[in-house]
């Protein structure tokens, strides 16, 4: 008797929503059913890399090993940055795997599909700022939040020695974009400024780490409600950040950031104001937005009916408004959810199920250091929305990344580790110096 064919679903990105569908589809369906590729073999919360920025969270430690994963949740993973997808083969290709003197461990490979998930996360958008491709760091990946570490270290290391040519014996650092990367990034760079001179450096004293917060709009933190954004701003201010809204930048240059008529002196610029899908998702050919993210319908498919995507990516309809779907990673954990039971559908070869996506916004919160945060909540219950502030917010912050890592994990113990992991931090931040 004839075996039936195997139904192969390739998930391409192993962000938040990526990971968590193929460790949900791999229990139930096993690693000749579904494959996940990515460039890097760990994986961190993307939300978490302000963190890895500042030095308080070390990769090492807290990323996740794809293959490890892979092997207890029952999925195939390739290791290798995805070069082209062939939609007319089904296949897609994943580029060679070399060591850091370049020579080939694994040669190219063509990985076939029935299924492509789309999950390849967004990268910064400078919209052509002039010298911000250059000049800025935008924290879209693990390999960026770790040169924005080091180039840190090395310019708290020249001031330190009082040897920097900009500003001598402080470091300037200007963030673009007073989302909540930017807003973070800020309050965690403030808290590792603190400890700076205990690793000696002893002439880098926390008043000479100068933080200015950048933002176009009216304020920061747009999309959350007026009160969250001035709370958040105040407790900035109080650490010492300057934030200046209504700001546009027009140039980043090597050693200054150019904002109408104002010159801002930096040392160091990171770029946190919009995001874009990678350039992957333009060449495939399929209907996209002017954000470069791939449509897809209320199904989550695209416009090849073996495609779907998921996640930062993709442009999916925000049902009962006329808005696409937010790129949050509660979005991206939604999705992967809703796409377990359909994809497990077209594996067995039956009609999936016929309710189309629903997102649901459970509101925003945004960490301001280890003890602090502020947020809304949306109140499922009341009907109205609730702002949550201090260190209940800074709590309710730290829950979502854990229940993310407990999810890819399937152990409580998890949990409980990443709790006493943060707990630990709140009071005592740690700056990885190496």
């Amino acid at each position: 008797m004839k075996s039936a064919a195997v139904h192969r679903i390739v998930i391409a990105g192993g962000g938040a929503g990526g990971l968590e569908l193929a460790v949900r589809l791999g229990k139930r369906h096993g690693p000749e059913h579904v494959t996940l590729v990515d460039a890097a073999p760990f994986h961190i919360w993307k939300p978490s890399l302000h963190e890895v920025a500042a030095g308080t969270v070390d990769i090492h430690r807290d990323g996740l090993s794809y293959a490890m994963l892979a092997h207890d949740n029952g999925f195939r993973f390739v290791l290798g940055e995805i070069v082209s997808v062939d939609r007319q083969a089904k296949e897609l290709r994943v580029a060679a795997l070399r060591d850091a003197e370049g020579e080939v461990i694994l040669p190219e490979r063509a990985i076939p599909y029935e299924t492509l998930v789309l999950a390849v996360g967004s990268l910064g958008n400078f919209f052509n700022t002039p010298g911000a491709d250059q000049h800025a760091i935008s924290l879209d990946t693990t390999e960026a939040a770790e040169r924005f570490r080091l180039e840190l270290l090395k310019a708290m290391a020249r001031a330190s020695a009082r040897t920097d040519t900009i500003t001598p014996g402080g470091v300037n650092v200007v963030i673009v974009g007073g989302g909540a990367t930017g807003v973070e990034l800020a309050a965690e760079l403030h808290e590792a400024g603190r400890t700076i001179s205990a690793y000696g450096l002893p002439g880098m004293t926390p008043d000479k780490l100068r933080i200015t917060l950048i933002e176009g709009g009216p304020r920061i933190l747009g999309p959350l409600p007026e009160r969250v954004a001035r709370a958040a701003e105040a407790l900035l201010v109080e650490r010492g950040v300057q934030v200046v809204a209504d700001c546009r930048v027009s140039e980043v240059r090597p050693d200054a950031v150019v904002a109408q008529d104002h010159v801002f002196e930096a040392d160091l610029c990171v770029w946190a104001a919009g995001i874009k899908a990678p350039s992957l998702i333009s060449s495939l050919g399929l209907e996209m937005n002017p954000m470069q993210q791939v449509k897809v319908d209320e199904t989550l498919r695209t416009s090849d009916e073996n495609i779907y995507a998921m996640g930062d990516c993709a442009a999916a309809p925000w049902l009962g408004t006329d808005k696409t779907v937010p790129a949050r990673a509660q979005a991206a954990h939604q999705q992967a959810s809703y796409l377990v039971p359909l994809l497990s559908a077209r594996m067995r070869g039956e009609v999936p199920p016929a309710q189309p996506f629903r997102f649901r916004d459970f509101g925003s919160l945004v960490s301001i250091g280890h003890g602090e945060g502020v947020g809304s909540l949306m109140g499922s219950l009341t009907g109205r929305k609730l702002l949550v502030e201090g260190w209940m917010a800074r709590l309710m912050y730290a829950v979502t990344h854990w229940s993310h890592y407990a999810a890819v994990l399937g152990l409580w113990g998890a949990t409980v580790r990443s709790l006493s992991r943060a707990l630990s931090r709140r009071s005592q931040p740690r700056v990885k110096l190496h």
